[in-house]
């Protein structure tokens, strides 16, 4: 199994120390670099070129939100997590339109932390243990953010099918199967749902339906 190479950000020290101290003993991860602020930690990035980036939301100079949405667009194969509290669903919902592939809490216990970093490296979305069906049903009410009105011409009647098989975390194989399309094909659609949607991410798309009525949570 390779190592996953992580790189850890957020402005205090003991934290920093804490998250290490917390995972250190783990043979499949491997820290290569820690920063104190967005900055850096965009610096870092471009120049170890982490598989996963952890990082705070609130930080000095950049915040965690803007530097994850400047990750992604580096297009590196380097996939972000976004470390919050209990009380940051605005923030949350910002890293996650802006292309991180999950969030954890800021006291989340060692096997979480490590099942984030391996399900998102697989490839998965990862959401806290916590997350409830009240914090989608905010985001489908749009209580954190302005209601967008939609026009729902932007989208043809497959890709309002795709988006909702996206919502179901259904890769793009799964998707393919089911409405009985070549995977590059699906890959195509996908590609013009995130740039009409203005995502960056699966978890982008989710969100963006949920706020638009494209897809709701039962």
């Amino acid at each position: 199994m390779p190592t996953i190479k992580i790189l850890i950000a957020d402005d205090h020290d003991l934290f920093r120390d804490g998250l290490k101290t917390l995972i250190k003993d783990e043979s499949s991860v491997q820290f290569i670099g820690e920063a104190c602020n967005g900055k850096q930690l965009i610096g870092l990035t471009r120049m170890l070129k982490p598989d996963i980036v952890i990082t705070d939301l609130i930080m000095p100079e950049t915040d965690g939100v803007q530097a994850i949405r400047e990750i992604v667009d580096m297009n590196l194969d380097t996939k972000c997590i976004a470390l919050s509290n209990f009380d940051s669903d605005a923030l949350i919902m910002e890293a996650l339109e802006g292309g991180a592939s999950g969030y954890i809490l800021k006291n989340s216990q060692r096997g979480e932390i490590l099942d984030a970093i391996q399900k998102v490296y697989d490839g998965q979305n990862y959401f806290c243990k916590t997350t409830s069906a009240k914090f989608f049903r905010n985001i489908a009410k749009s209580k954190y953010t302005k209601k967008v009105k939609v026009n729902y011409d932007l989208f043809s009647e497959r890709e309002k099918e795709i988006i909702k098989l996206i919502c179901m975390e259904k890769t793009s194989d799964e998707i393919s199967k089911i409405l009985f399309m070549s995977s590059r094909t699906v890959e195509g659609c996908r590609a013009r749902i995130l740039k009409k949607m203005n995502v960056k991410s699966s978890l982008g798309v989710l969100i963006y339906a949920l706020k638009n009525g494209l897809f709701s949570i039962e």
